[in-house]
């Protein structure tokens, strides 16, 4: 059984812990005020798929420009094929 670190409020705990609480809000809204709020739920989970299938998430832009640090830090933005001049 895996079980995620919870000893720390790191990056990706926090994306996950936001895209619940939209999902639920959109939901409930979607529930009590208008169906058009499942629009929102709808983002979320788009959202969610492309940074599944890209790496790219907007979320996690914002969250480390706040200061939030991912568990594992990227030391090449480019990859194993990039080689800096020395």
């Amino acid at each position: 059984m895996y079980l995620a670190k919870t000893d720390k409020w790191y990056m990706e705990r926090i994306i996950w812990l936001i895209a619940g609480v939209f999902t639920l809000t959109g939901t409930l809204l979607a529930l009590l005020h208008s169906k058009y709020w499942l629009i929102l739920t709808g983002l979320v989970g788009i959202n969610l798929i492309i940074f599944a299938a890209s790496g790219f998430c907007i979320m996690a832009n914002i969250l480390y420009k706040l200061g939030a640090k991912p568990v594992v830090e990227n030391r090449s933005v480019c990859g194993a094929g990039c080689h800096s001049a020395e």
